[in-house]
């Protein structure tokens, strides 16, 4: 027979084994408040957390990517008022205004119906690292009271990482589908979304080479809106230079050819020209100015 002591070292054993299992337990996460914001960001511990202040900037500064603006605007807007619309792919070069549309389309949609009486689309944004809780995520969506823009920046997969095969299914292949309250809008820098070697790597080795191809490229096709952003000309960056200067209202204090002047000297001491370089001349200038970032009226 087990004395007191005994007792007490086995019920002590219990607690320690039964906390163990509760911390290793998935958390139950809360049914989120969509009336906190209009924007989020998914955190697997916590679920939906709500985003006030917006690192965003209006759709008007967004120059070069005039089309693709206004195919991504029109898809959006269609998705708001509860008609049919393509999850889209925003592929192509660095710092070119994949992420900054995404945004900025969204801001610009709620602007539109905010006088129809229809509910704001929300924006949740997942990043790339938890796209394994697409499933989960996808529970708690549907049963948002508005239409959900679901939104993954800098996608793309790596060698032997199976989280693929959650977004395929969660896009358009599992049995109950993509909910028909939520969109899905990613941005990257490959158009198939996984490195050319690693397609190449399964043509290779498998048996039968063609679908282990298929396999993989055939989640590109899951977006039916594909949007390219390439490298800008020089006449395109100093158009958003301008449009930035105009924005500011910075073009009272430094003449249009010394803006040019030292726009093009940024880019090319940057080695590249894009809307992401643009912008941080005009930081640049601005502080050297002494002016804040503020749209001018």
């Amino acid at each position: 027979m087990p004395n007191d002591t005994d007792l007490a070292r086995i019920a002590a054993s219990l607690e320690t084994i039964a906390a163990s299992l509760a911390r290793l337990a998935p958390r139950e996460t809360s049914q989120p408040d969509f009336d906190a914001a209009d924007c989020f960001v998914f955190e697997p511990e916590i679920g939906l957390k709500p985003v006030t202040r917006v690192n965003r900037v209006p759709i008007v500064l967004l120059k070069g990517i005039d089309r693709s603006r206004d195919i991504l605007f029109d898809n959006t807007l269609r998705f708001a008022k509860g008609l049919p619309a393509n999850n889209a792919l925003l592929w192509g070069a660095r710092g070119m205004g994949k992420s900054s549309l995404v945004k900025a389309v969204h801001a610009a949609v709620n602007a539109e119906i905010a006088a129809s009486g229809r509910p704001a689309l929300r924006l949740v944004e997942i990043p790339r690292e938890d796209i394994d809780h697409l499933p989960g995520l996808m529970t708690l969506l549907v049963r948002a009271p508005a239409p959900v823009l679901l939104f993954c920046d800098d996608l793309s997969f790596d060698h032997d990482d199976t989280a693929y095969k959650s977004l395929k299914a969660a896009l358009e292949g599992g049995i109950e589908g993509r909910p028909a309250n939520v969109l899905f809008y990613a941005t990257s820098n490959r158009r198939h979304l996984l490195p050319r070697d690693m397609i190449e790597n399964e043509r290779s080795t498998a048996i039968n080479p063609g679908e282990a191809v298929e396999e993989k490229v055939s989640l590109s096709d899951r977006f039916g809106l594909w949007l390219g952003f390439h490298n800008c000309s020089q006449d395109q960056f100093l158009a958003m230079v301008d449009g930035y200067v105009a924005a500011y209202g910075l073009g009272d204090v430094i003449e249009p050819d010394e803006v040019r002047r030292q726009s093009l000297e940024w880019a090319t001491t940057r080695g590249s020209r894009s809307g992401r370089v643009a912008h941080q001349f005009i930081m640049d200038l601005a502080g050297r100015l002494g002016r804040p970032l503020e749209i001018a009226d």
